[in-house]
């Protein structure tokens, strides 16, 4: 099956892409109606973990799992333009607009992009062009990122998110690489740089 874009990840960067990625549809923009986004999620977010008193809106005391299952459900109910599918990735080839990914399970889904949100615990998905390195703002020693030109982009089509991404392992931090990552792809399709606000409906 092909995907405009497929997310490896099911974190809060991942997802906060695919949240993006999927609000732009609806808007009356040609570039965007009518694409298609995957995320594929091996169920390790460290997120899952985590016990939140310090990010802004959210109330303290919200534990991470639930609010990743509040994101993924703000996705699904946007609308119909996300799948999800609990895998793991273990090879990427291809390029811009001509990704293969494939997953230990089997699968195989043709992409136009491709989003790393992985994580920083390791990268072993077999992926040519990554270049994986020390994260030097974990404050554990063994964590890695990808390298990337500063806006996330890996190679043409391909980008890094999240922890991956070489960022604090912050809430925050994470969160914003992912709506960062999706903005530049929806940049490109518009062919000039966009964002997506909403403004409450007038009495």
């Amino acid at each position: 099956m092909r995907y405009d874009v497929v997310v490896v990840g099911g974190g809060v960067s991942g997802l906060s892409c695919a949240l993006t990625l999927a609000s732009s549809q609806g808007r009356g923009w040609s570039w965007a109606e009518g694409k298609k986004f995957l995320v594929i999620d091996d169920g390790a977010s460290d997120l899952k973990k985590a016990l939140l008193n310090n990010v802004p809106g959210i109330p303290p005391g919200t534990l991470g799992k639930e609010l990743l299952e509040k994101i993924r459900k703000q996705i699904q109910d946007m609308n119909d333009s996300t799948d999800f599918l609990e895998d793991t990735v273990v090879k990427i080839e291809g390029t811009k607009g001509n990704f293969k990914v494939y997953t230990k399970g089997g699968k195989v889904y043709e992409a136009e992009y491709v989003v790393l949100a992985s994580g920083f615990h390791k990268f072993d998905i077999e992926c040519e062009g990554v270049k994986v390195v020390e994260n030097p703002k974990s404050p554990k020693p063994g964590r890695v990122m990808i390298e990337h030109d500063g806006d996330y982009k890996v190679r043409e089509g391909l980008y890094v998110a999240g922890l991956l991404a070489g960022v604090s392992s912050m809430f925050g931090s994470a969160s914003g690489t992912g709506v960062q990552v999706a903005i530049n792809i929806l940049s490109e399709w518009a062919g000039k740089p966009v964002v997506i606000h909403d403004v409450p409906d007038k009495d």
